[in-house]
């Protein structure tokens, strides 16, 4: 397993760059395209091949630190401090929905596999909000317990300010990470909470399921280090370290054999899962890296895309082999 660096695009955006993802390919096209999330406030769509800008999607008036893109590849919805998210035709970049919260409660964001559902980290609300994607109306709201002999009056909940969320790949599961190193996971149909999976010591910033094996969930850390847990045995089975700063962003290879990641510390590393350790550490960046995304290809194929966006404005873009 191997990365290869096929380009970068200096100045992406006019501001920070906290988050990216891939819109898989509609019918009749052959490769997704690349949504970017920005401090600038906008959205941009991205040609993957050149990276030749398709459209910049405005609509919010605080920085955008979530995109998220549904299954179809026809809808995507950004997350901004400004506390709205606003959902989008990707073709027309036309209004489909805006979900409105209450400050300081909208961050990361994922659709269900099935495209049923958009999960929204809840922050200080230490909850998941879900919405039904048919008529954008807010469905169930998944709250993590207090801790046991915990006091009503205590604020603890502000240490289970929630960051990040990652659907599992059945759509049963919704696993969400906190400020305070704890991971929490519901049983979505029953709108239940399952158990909480620990082991950092600072807060998680992402989250990402591994598409070939359901049990397995990777997360990153403010700890610097990077864990995989079965999630459903609420077990803690791997550690690895290697980065000097945060761990930002974590996702794992369309063929479940390697995970990246972007840290702090600037750079974005490959990991091998089976050696623990990283195989391969990639500098094109001069700030930190807040967002890697596999392009997802389907099938546990080897061979897709890999983006990191970063603070220094740039997009880079490599291929994973």
């Amino acid at each position: 397993m191997k990365l290869a660096w096929l380009r970068s695009l200096e100045t992406s955006h006019q501001d920070c760059v906290w988050a990216c993802t891939w819109l898989p390919p509609t019918t009749g096209k052959t490769s997704g395209i690349l949504l970017t999330g920005s401090l600038d406030e906008t959205v941009k769509l991205w040609n993957p091949e050149d990276l030749t800008l398709i459209r910049t999607n405005t609509g919010h008036c605080l920085g955008v630190i979530s995109v998220a893109a549904h299954p179809s590849g026809k809808i995507a919805a950004s997350a901004s401090i400004d506390s709205f998210v606003r959902v989008f035709d990707v073709e027309s970049n036309n209004t489909i929905a805006t979900l409105e919260a209450p400050p300081s409660e909208v961050w990361q964001m994922e659709f269900d596999p099935r495209g049923t559902t958009l999960a929204v980290a809840g922050g200080s609300s230490a909850s998941l909000k879900l919405w039904d994607t048919a008529e954008w109306k807010l469905i169930a709201t998944l709250s993590i317990p207090q801790p046991e002999g915990s006091k009503p009056s205590d604020k603890g909940t502000n240490k289970k300010f929630v960051l990040s969320v990652a659907w599992s790949p059945s759509g049963r599961q919704l696993a969400c990470g906190s400020m305070d190193g704890s991971i929490s996971v519901f049983d979505v149909q029953r709108a239940k909470f399952l158990h909480h999976l620990e082991g950092h010591t600072m807060p998680v910033r992402s989250l990402a399921y591994s598409p070939i094996d359901p049990r397995v969930l990777v997360s990153g850390s403010d700890d610097e280090r990077i864990h995989m847990y079965d999630a459903e045995g609420k077990t803690l089975f791997s550690s690895m370290s290697g980065h000097s700063s945060w761990v930002l962003s974590v996702d794992v290879s369309p063929d479940g054999a390697a995970i990246a990641s972007g840290s702090s510390d600037r750079t974005v590393k490959l990991w091998d899962p089976k050696m623990r350790a990283a195989v391969q550490t990639m500098t094109n960046h001069t700030d930190q890296v807040w967002g890697v995304k596999f392009e997802a290809t389907g099938g546990g194929v080897r061979g897709c895309l890999l983006a990191s966006v970063s603070d220094d404005k740039s997009i880079s873009l490599y291929n994973y082999s």
